[in-house]
């Protein structure tokens, strides 16, 4: 299973040159986990890191351009798990302007306790909900 959803640029992420500026797809990568858990997972991403304390940094992150994105246009951003294992996640996230793909990445996060800031495993609620997602070949 995919999440997907759709997002405007916004011409604070844009440069004067009016695309946007790479480092505010940092920004929109994050937006997306967000709003994965919000919406698809069903779990408040702010309860996850502000109640129950659990965080989800990313760890690792490999991001190509593959095309530019304008301020006003509809991007069309997927997210699927490529690997769930006992503390990470591994994702894949895309970017869509129309048909044409703009962003592609792979990411890893990892749960880890915002007391101490070491790893500690998924909980059974979060890997529930996630598993639906985790993709059976990584692509």
């Amino acid at each position: 299973m995919v999440f997907e959803d759709e997002v405007r640029v916004r011409f604070a992420e844009c440069d004067p040159a009016g695309i946007v500026y790479f480092p505010r797809y940092m920004d929109m990568l994050n937006h997306v986990v967000e709003n994965w858990f919000d919406t698809a997972l069903g779990l408040p991403y702010a309860g996850v890191i502000g109640t129950r304390r659990i965080g989800l940094p990313t760890v690792h992150l490999e991001v190509d351009f593959t095309a530019i994105s304008r301020h006003g246009e509809m991007l069309r951003r997927r997210l699927a798990v490529e690997r769930m294992g006992r503390s990470s996640l591994n994702v894949r996230l895309e970017f869509y302007g129309g048909d044409e793909l703009r962003l592609k990445a792979r990411q890893v996060l990892v749960c880890t306790s915002l007391e101490t800031h070491r790893p500690i495993p998924l909980p059974d609620d979060i890997r529930q909900a996630i598993a639906p997602y985790v993709a059976e070949t990584p692509a």
